[in-house]
C-alpha cells in the first residue's frame, strides 16, 4: 500500500514538473535554445533528485520548499518580462544549486573513498552550484568575459554534463563490476567538464584535447552499458540510447573545437539544433525515462566492525592515554596470540621471530628509516610543525636511521569499546612519535586487525588484512579477499566513519633468528609518499 502511495505521488510531481514546463513552452517570452536550460531546470532535475534523495535526510523538507519556490521563479523568468524578479529568481536558483551541492557533500562526508559509483553521483550534485552560478550571472547580466550566449550556454553545460552525466555514470556503475575501463571512465567524466571550461576560457588546444577525453569517456560507457545487468528489458535499450546519443552529439563537439583550432568555425546555431537538442531529447530525457523505470539500489552497507570510542584532546602523546589505562592486566604483546588471525596465516609456517614479535613486543628493539616521496616532502614539512605539537604521527623528516623506544600501556575495555585493547606508544629521542591503540575483530571468516590512532576530536582507524607469503607476513588495508572486505584507512567523527584515500602496507620477514625486518609503504589516492624501513632485534641479540 505504501509502495503504491509513493508510485502516484511520483507520477503526479511528475505531471506538475512537466506541467510547468509546458506553461513556459506556450506563453513564455524566449529564445528557443533557452528551452534546454528550462527543460533541465524544471524537469529533468528534479525527477532526478526523485532517484537519489533520501526522504529521511534532514536536507529533505528545505530542500523542498527552496525548490518549488525555485521551480516557480524558473517559470516566472520566461513567463514575466520584469528584470528585478529575473534576478531574484536567478538568485533563489542558485540557493537551490547549492542546497543540493551541500547534499551531495553530505552524501560523500557520511561514507567517504568507499564506493567510487556513489562519489559520481555526488560529484554531479556538488558540480551543480556552478551551473546554478552561471545561470545567475546571464540573468544579472554579470560580466564574466564571455558574450550573454556563452554564459548561458556555460550554465546549460553544467546543468546536463557536469549533472546528469556523473549520476547517469554512477547508476551504471551500481550494475557494473568497477573494472580500470569503469575507473577510467569515471575519472574522466569528473575532470573534463573544468578541462572544457579551462580551455574555452585561455587555449583552444586545451578545448581540444578535453573533448577527445571526452570521448575515450563517453565510449566507455558506451561499453560498460552493454556490460551491466539490467533487471529491466526496456531500461537497458532506453540508457543504451542515451549513452550512444551522447557518442554521436560529442563527435560533434570535436568538429566544433577543431573548426575552432584551424580557422573554420562552425556556428553556434548549428550546435544548438545538433548537439544540444539530441542531449537534452535522447540523452536526458530518454536517459531519465531508462533509470526511474528500476532505480539500480546502492551497494553501499553498513560497516560491521567495532570502532574505538577514544578521541584525542589537545596534545595526543600527553592526554590521551589520562584516564583509560587499565592497572589491572599487562600486555608484553600487540596480540595476545595469534593465532585467532588463522586460517588467513598459518602457525605452522609463519616464522617463529614474528610470532613472538607480535606476542611479546616489549622484548624487542625498533630502528627506523624514514623515506618521504620527493612530491611529498613540501606537505610532509608543513605536517610535521602540527604533529610535533600534537605528538601524534610524529615522524622524522631525515632519512636517517633513529631507535623507536615505546612501551605496551592496558586500556580499559569499558571506554574504548573493543576487545582487550592496548595502547602502543612509541618515542624518537623520549619524545612520542605515535600512540597507536590495537585490538581485533572478526568479520565472517575473516580476523582483521584493527588499529585507532587519536586524533583532536577524532580517530583514525586501520583495519589491516593479514596474509601469509612463505613464513613471511603482510598486513594490508588494501582490500585483497572480497571487495566488501573490511580493510581500510578511516576517520571516525561521532558516529560516522569516514574511508580515506590512504592505503598501507606492512611486510614483515625473519633474516635471522631473533632479527626481523619490516617495510611500511603508505599511498595516497594510490600515489606512493612514505616508505619506513624497520630493522627489529630482540633485545636478547644486543
Amino acid at each position: 500500500m505504501k509502495e503504491n502511495l509513493e508510485k502516484i505521488t511520483q507520477y503526479k510531481m511528475t505531471v506538475i514538473h512537466i506541467f510547468l514546463f509546458l506553461i513556459v513552452v506556450l506563453i513564455g517570452n524566449y529564445p528557443w535554445y533557452t528551452l534546454m536550460l528550462t527543460a533541465a531546470q524544471l524537469v529533468y532535475l528534479p525527477l532526478c533528485l526523485k532517484l537519489i534523495v533520501n526522504k529521511q535526510a534532514k536536507f529533505y523538507k528545505i530542500y523542498t520548499y527552496v525548490g518549488w519556490i525555485a521551480y516557480l521563479g524558473i517559470v516566472v523568468v520566461y513567463t514575466v518580462e520584469q528584470k528585478n524578479l529575473d534576478i531574484t529568481a536567478g538568485f533563489i536558483w542558485l540557493i537551490f544549486t547549492i542546497l543540493i551541492g551541500c547534499y551531495g557533500l553530505a552524501r560523500f562526508l557520511q561514507r567517504g573513498f568507499t564506493k567510487i559509483e556513489e562519489f559520481m553521483i555526488d560529484m554531479g550534485l556538488i558540480y551543480l552550484p556552478i551551473g546554478g552560478a552561471w545561470f545567475f550571472a546571464h540573468l544579472a547580466a554579470i560580466n564574466t568575459g564571455f558574450s550573454p550566449m556563452i554564459t548561458l550556454l556555460t550554465a546549460v553545460h553544467f546543468h546536463y554534463a557536469s549533472f546528469l552525466l556523473p549520476i547517469f555514470t554512477g547508476f551504471l556503475g551500481r550494475l557494473v563490476n568497477k573494472t580500470k575501463l569503469y575507473m577510467a571512465v569515471c575519472l574522466i567524466i569528473i575532470v573534463s567538464p573544468i578541462l572544457v571550461a579551462i580551455g574555452i576560457s585561455f587555449s583552444i588546444w586545451i578545448e581540444v584535447l578535453s573533448v577527445l577525453l571526452y570521448i575515450i569517456g563517453i565510449y566507455g560507457l558506451v561499453v560498460l552499458s552493454f556490460q551491466a545487468a539490467f533487471t529491466v528489458n526496456l531500461q537497458k535499450w532506453l540508457v543504451r540510447i542515451a549513452f550512444f546519443s551522447l557518442a554521436i552529439t560529442i563527435l560533434v563537439s570535436l568538429v566544433y573545437a577543431f573548426g575552432n583550432l584551424v580557422g573554420l568555425p562552425i556556428s553556434i546555431d548549428f550546435m544548438l539544433r545538433s548537439h544540444g537538442i539530441l542531449n537534452s531529447i535522447f540523452f536526458a530525457f530518454l536517459g531519465l525515462i531508462g533509470w526511474s523505470l528500476s532505480i539500480p539500489p546502492s551497494k553501499e552497507r553498513t560497516l560491521p566492525f567495532p570502532v574505538s570510542m577514544i578521541k584525542g584532546r589537545g596534545v595526543i602523546g600527553k592526554t590521551v592515554l589520562a584516564g583509560i589505562e587499565d592497572s589491572t592486566v599487562v600486555y608484553p604483546g600487540l596480540v595476545d596470540k595469534m593465532e585467532v588471525f588463522e586460517p588467513d596465516i598459518n602457525m605452522a609456517t609463519l616464522a617463529p621471530a614474528i610470532i613472538d614479535f607480535y606476542e611479546n613486543t616489549q622484548d624487542y628493539r625498533l630502528f627506523a628509516s624514514v623515506k618521504w616521496q620527493p612530491w611529498f616532502k613540501p606537505f610532509a614539512f608543513i605536517y610535521r610543525g602540527v604533529s610535533q605539537y600534537v605528538k601524534q604521527i610524529n615522524l622524522p623528516l631525515s632519512r636517517k636511521q633513529v631507535e623507536m623506544t615505546g612501551e605496551i600501556v592496558p586500556v580499559q575495555e569499558i571506554l574504548d569499546g573493543r576487545r582487550t585493547p592496548r595502547a602502543w606508544v612509541r618515542k624518537i629521542e623520549n619524545e612520542v612519535t605515535f600512540v597507536a591503540l590495537y585490538s581485533f575483530h572478526q568479520t565472517r571468516e575473516s580476523t582483521y586487525m584493527n588499529i585507532a590512532l587519536p586524533l583532536p576530536g577524532a580517530s583514525m582507524i586501520g583495519i589491516l588484512e593479514l596474509s601469509q607469503t612463505g613464513n613471511q607476513l603482510q598486513l594490508t588495508s588494501k582490500r585483497q579477499k572480497t571487495s566488501d572486505a573490511d580493510s581500510g584507512i578511516y576517520l571516525s567523527r561521532s558516529n560516522s566513519l569516514f574511508k580515506l584515500p590512504l592505503e598501507e602496507v606492512f611486510r614483515v620477514a625473519e633474516v635471522q633468528e631473533g632479527i626481523l625486518t619490516a617495510h611500511h609503504q603508505m599511498w595516497i589516492f594510490s600515489l606512493p609518499f612514505l616508505s619506513i624501513k624497520y630493522d627489529i632485534y630482540h633485545k636478547g641479540h644486543i
